[in-house]
């Protein structure tokens, strides 16, 4: 009906605009937090803060909206509190030199580095939050199989819209635009706009019907609900009595450890053949978010030679902030690209095969780190950058579709022992088939950053093999991102991010020949 489609283009729109948020980003976040005066390996760090504070409260907050009671449903009133934190972030971010300034004239560097940290852990967080929570709202408004794979397949087109835009915006030089001028810059006329369009995108939400009752009784998460305590309680401690806040605290914190131990159980029995997946999967990824995470830093340094803490008038300021445009350029391209052959996938995967698509991909992104870590020339590297799109896609799709292949076919399932098939058939077919719910930009992104969503019931109920890739793929930027930043200070040059990501390349391209991909590979 038009309601139900009106209601579908609505939260999808909120989905995109999160995207935007998060991709620019992805540009932006390291460049000024190295302006701000923080040390590479300092920097690096941060950004494994908010996978950090992902893995242990995501998961809760998303266990409390599950048992949460309210006249404006269970999803709204947290999605509309997360977006106000991304609405906060995204002010303080470019603001926080000034803001810095009236609070400690005297310290002017370390507390706004210190600010900045925090407002980036915060627009992250909640952003990432935000997306496990529509996602859910999602499969709870459209509980069919049918019209969940469309709601899934809406939200892959607005999320990589989104994720195109966001990469585009910072690509452009805004910096000689009046507005700009008077804003302060070329970051904070960014982050303005990036503020209007999520504003608009939020509140379009308020015309968003949920009901207080829940349609799809479906579970998302992996342990259990907060029950009694979240319907007396406010589900935010900030906002409790102080004994509630004590028993709620009391039991978040029991639940974590629970969920730790059950993570730890889950390690304990993943079967061979999950495990091979599981290593090509993360030398994989972590090839890829060497590449993704630094990438504007390696431009405007490495091949710009740009300082990022020169003074903003100065030439080699002026050499970075161009570096990093081009940077935002390259991995619009990389988007737009992995955009384009997720809708071929799925025929290269039947003409060709699994195995030579995923290792086509991992040689692919080894080619493509080897010739960024030698060259010098902009425009080769541009191109390198914008054809690990096809890597992008590929890690999106294969290891999924592989996991559905393992439960679906008796023979494989058999080597598995302790996998047991999926009882969702229909589900299970779709990824041999390239179901839309999973063949897409956003859900599988959604996959790796460690949400869990009714999409992915299917591999819940089949085991601990989902459950290993999610851990897998989840965080894999924890182990880049908190050594990357201590090896380019020892060597003294971001070309040591590429050779990296170059040598994780060469380890996904070794492992990926074990893994499994038909009945032959069994006996390797």
């Amino acid at each position: 009906t038009h309601a139900r489609t009106q209601c579908l283009l609505l939260v999808n729109t909120l989905s995109c605009g999160l995207e935007v948020c998060m991709a620019a980003g992805t540009v932006y976040i390291p460049p000024l937090l190295l302006q701000a005066g923080m040390e590479e390996r300092y920097m690096t760090m941060m950004l494994a803060v908010t996978p950090v504070l992902g893995l242990i409260f995501i998961p809760m907050i998303g266990s409390a909206s599950d048992s949460w009671r309210g006249r404006f449903g269970r999803r709204m009133p947290f999605i509309w509190i997360l977006s106000l934190g991304v609405l906060l972030g995204l002010q303080i971010i470019p603001q926080a030199r000034r803001l810095t300034l009236l609070i400690s004239p005297q310290h002017p560097h370390w507390v706004q580095a210190g600010m900045q940290a925090a407002a980036v852990c915060l627009v992250e967080f909640c952003a990432q939050a935000c997306l496990t929570l529509l996602l859910a709202l999602l499969s709870d408004l459209f509980p069919g199989e049918e019209e969940n794979r469309k709601a899934f397949s809406v939200n892959s087109l607005m999320t990589s819209l989104g994720g195109c835009l966001g990469f585009l915006l910072p690509s452009v030089d805004w910096s000689q635009v009046p507005i700009a001028v008077y804003l302060g810059g070329q970051e904070a006329f960014v982050y303005t706009l990036l503020t209007l369009l999520f504003f608009g995108c939020l509140l379009s939400t308020t015309c968003i019907k949920e009901e207080a009752g829940v349609r799809g009784e479906r579970k998302i998460l992996v342990h259990p609900p907060l029950k009694s305590l979240g319907s007396r309680c406010c589900p935010f401690p900030f906002l409790l009595r102080p004994r509630c806040l004590r028993d709620v605290l009391c039991r978040r914190a029991a639940e974590g450890l629970s969920m730790l131990h059950h993570l730890y159980a889950v390690c304990t029995h993943v079967p061979q053949v999950i495990w091979r997946l599981f290593v090509a999967e993360v030398c994989s990824w972590m090839a890829l978010m060497s590449v993704m995470l630094f990438f504007a830093d390696f431009m405007g340094e490495g091949l710009y030679q740009g300082v990022p803490g020169a003074d903003p008038e100065s030439q080699e300021r002026k050499h970075y902030d161009e570096g990093v445009r081009m940077a935002s350029l390259a991995l619009f391209l990389q988007c737009a690209v992995s955009v384009l052959c997720s809708t071929l996938m799925d025929r290269w995967v039947a003409l060709l095969g699994a195995k030579v698509v995923y290792t086509s991909g991992v040689a692919l992104l080894l080619l493509a780190t080897t010739v960024m870590s030698v060259t010098d020339s902009v425009m080769m590297v541009t191109v390198m950058a914008a054809v690990t799109g096809y890597t992008l896609c590929v890690l999106q799709v294969l290891p999924y579709t592989l996991l559905c292949l393992y439960h679906s076919d008796r023979k494989v399932s058999s080597y598995l022992h302790s996998v047991q098939p999926c009882s969702h058939t229909h589900y299970s077919d779709g990824c041999i088939r390239g179901n839309p719910g999973f063949n897409n930009f956003a859900v599988n992104r959604e996959m790796k950053m460690g949400y869990f969503t009714t999409q992915e019931d299917c591999f819940l109920n089949c085991g601990h093999a989902f459950k290993m890739l999610l851990f897998s793929s989840a965080y894999l930027q924890l182990l880049p991102a908190m050594c990357l930043g201590s090896i380019v200070q020892l060597t003294n040059s971001v070309r040591a991010y590429m050779a990296c990501a170059c040598c994780f390349s060469l380890l996904a391209l070794l492992f990926a020949r074990r893994v499994v991909y038909s009945h032959a590979d069994l006996q390797c």
